[in-house]
């Protein structure tokens, strides 16, 4: 996974070619499927990578958005071909750890609330890696409370601190801030990366992302 800055960075304003935003929800298979790829296309483009924890659905209200397992439910074979799409990229990229958890869709609030907790901790990285881990390798229903102190535990990550530091005010308010920030500036779902100024949306942009990072 690339660097993540300290939350004493966090809040400086990214500029240049070479630095990428990644907005993410643990609880997007698509985010999950870029969080693993990424740290190849950094060591490619020599980019530095700022995650930046969302809530998808806080975007979705925001937008008037909704999932695509939601809005493609009613299209014939289209949500065979979303399918379709995660097996190729899977394959292609060589990812088989990969398993669509059957709790999907899960609700992401504790596992994002986490993220930003750790983050303030300067600790973002191995908590992703962690809760992507228990989301998407090892599939488990992260909205129970119990389920998800006894993964972070498994983890090394002291789940019990972790659950008290989710409540928090200024933790709940700070995904809040990055979610309005996030659409704000155009996002209307995840995964979604920033360049500067540039907004690229999805795992089938990541060509692009690479190609202006490259530029």
């Amino acid at each position: 996974m690339t660097d993540i800055p300290a939350d004493d960075e966090a809040s400086m304003p990214l500029t240049g070619p070479k630095l990428v935003e990644f907005h993410f929800d643990l609880g997007s298979p698509n985010a999950y499927l870029v969080h693993k790829v990424l740290p190849a296309l950094a060591a490619r483009t020599g980019a530095t990578v700022r995650y930046v924890p969302v809530l998808l659905g806080g975007i979705f209200k925001a937008t008037h958005n909704r999932s695509p397992f939601e809005a493609f439910a009613g299209i014939r074979n289209k949500l065979a071909y979303e399918r379709l799409e995660i097996a190729r990229f899977v394959a292609r990229h060589g990812l088989p750890e990969f398993k669509m958890n059957p709790y999907f869709p899960v609700n992401a609030l504790l596992l994002m609330r986490g993220a930003v907790a750790m983050d303030k901790q300067g600790r973002l990285a191995p908590y992703a890696e962690a809760a992507f881990h228990h989301m998407w390798e090892e599939p488990k229903k992260m909205d129970d409370p119990a389920v998800f102190k006894a993964a972070m535990d498994a983890s090394g990550i002291d789940g019990a601190a972790l659950l008290e530091a989710t409540q928090a005010p200024d933790v709940k308010a700070a995904l809040i801030a990055n979610t309005e920030a996030s659409v704000g500036r155009g996002a209307f779902g995840v995964p979604t990366f920033f360049i500067g100024r540039e907004m690229y949306f999805g795992k089938d942009r990541l060509r692009d992302v690479e190609e202006a990072l490259a530029g």
